[in-house]
């Protein structure tokens, strides 16, 4: 290889024309717009927090689904049991049943009046604002009562073994 070679890399030589140039140009252009497209792909797979959100977000998803089609199932079902109760128990068991109901309601309705009439104000405030506080936060409340059941339902099942 001669001196000339050496110092002229990247000079055009005159064989070359003006179209190869630009072809050339035109290779380089599009050659880096793939590389990019290749370091942006590159990055998106080793961005382990973006790809930890988007299964995050598909589990999500396919967990909601999945409890939509399920509720959906057990209030078919549901249904379907009450109707097959419903039509199996007969009338007079009905009317009695929906007559034993409205006298215990009126029952209800009078032991509470009575307890009501009964206690002093400043017991049926404090009442009122635990009252008002249970509903305010109901699935704590909820989750608490489950949570104490399982507990003392493994209890009492452990206290039976010995």
């Amino acid at each position: 290889m001669n001196d000339d070679a050496r110092t002229n890399i990247g000079t055009p030589t005159p064989a070359t024309t003006s179209s190869d140039e630009t072809e050339l140009r035109e290779q380089v252009a599009r050659t880096r717009e793939e590389l990019g497209q290749t370091v942006e792909a590159l990055a998106s797979k080793t961005d382990v927090k973006a790809q930890a959100k988007e299964k995050a977000a598909a589990v999500k998803e396919q967990a909601a689904d999945k409890a939509a089609l399920v509720s959906g199932q057990i209030r078919e079902k549901a249904g379907r049991a009450a109707q097959l109760l419903k039509d199996k128990t007969p009338d007079p068991v009905r009317e009695k049943t929906a007559r034993a109901a409205v006298q215990v309601r009126q029952s209800a309705a009078r032991a509470g009046q009575y307890a009501a009439d009964k206690t002093p104000d400043p017991l049926l405030e404090k009442a009122g604002r635990a009252a008002t506080a249970a509903r305010a936060n109901r699935t704590p409340l909820i989750v608490l009562g489950t949570a104490l059941s399982v507990f003392l339902l493994v209890r009492r099942s452990r206290g039976r073994r010995r």
